[in-house]
């Protein structure tokens, strides 16, 4: 492989309401890649901890999550690192389950996440129109600029989300342009404060054909002082660990990193891309 400390920041097990595999199998997956390190990011929705129409039980998928990322590392120690870690999705919609959630263990990573604005759905099951996009939009940076403020993580993922579906809809096009006060915003305060932006090359594979964000977002984080930048493929499945990772590596150098993150213990880990 082209790079030496490959890594993936964000995978889902079985043990996320939507993910498909043991964590054993991811694990192995990255092993078997060579991988430098995988984390496991299993999903907790804060605004549905408590109550949701799925019945999930998040406390005990989390905690299953952490068991089995536990037992994974005892049996990969010298093929992988593996790393303890949590998708906080919503954390300002119930900032009691966002406490609750981030004490039950010593996370060595927390990725904030915003997949549905209060009072909505997850995007993905929103119906797009060219009258609604730039509303939901202008509500989506408000919020998600509320949770940077609040500060409980430690990378930022997917920014832009609602792209990863907007883009299925070929007759909606959307100029983010006229969202450049708020993304710079969001990345000043990120910058401001410590924080990663994750690169998700999900949308490598979706119908977006572009990571989240893309290269305009992650080389303004750059230029408004990001010095953390994490990657991660969102498999939810074992076949996509590390899909676009090295796509996602190139692109950094392109926006003039020389470096990406990996977290340990809730620390940054700065790691050489070449």
């Amino acid at each position: 492989m082209k790079y030496k400390f490959i890594s993936d920041s964000h995978t889902h097990s079985e043990n996320s309401f939507d993910g498909n595999d043991s964590v054993i199998m991811m694990c192995e997956r990255a092993a078997n890649l060579g991988l430098y390190s995988v984390t496991v990011t299993d999903h907790c929705e804060c605004n549905e901890y408590y109550e949701n129409e799925e019945n999930v039980n998040y406390r005990k998928c989390i905690e299953d999550s952490i068991r089995d990322t536990a037992k994974a590392r005892a049996m990969y120690i010298s093929k992988v690192n593996i790393y303890t870690g949590i998708e906080l999705g919503q954390p300002c919609q119930d900032r009691k389950a966002a406490e609750e959630v981030l004490s039950l263990a010593e996370y060595d990573f927390v990725l904030g996440s915003l997949h549905n604005l209060r009072g909505e759905k997850d995007f993905y099951f929103l119906e797009y129109t060219k009258e609604n996009v730039p509303e939901l939009l202008e509500r989506y940076f408000r919020e998600l600029l509320e949770l940077v403020e609040e500060n409980n993580f430690d990378s930022l993922a997917h920014l832009t989300y609602p792209m990863r579906y907007i883009a299925a809809n070929p007759e909606i096009t959307t100029d983010m342009s006229c969202f450049k006060d708020e993304l710079d915003e969001i990345l000043k305060k990120l910058a401001e404060n410590g924080k990663a932006l994750e690169v998700n090359t999900s949308g490598l594979r979706q119908m977006i054909h572009r990571t989240l964000p893309d290269e305009e977002v992650i080389r303004r984080f750059r230029e408004l002082g990001g010095k953390y930048v994490t990657i991660g493929s969102d498999a939810h499945r074992w076949g996509d660990v590390g899909s676009g990772i090295e796509d996602g590596l190139q692109l950094l150098l392109k926006c003039g990193y020389t470096h990406f993150t990996v977290y340990e213990k809730r620390k940054p880990k700065l790691l050489p891309i070449l």
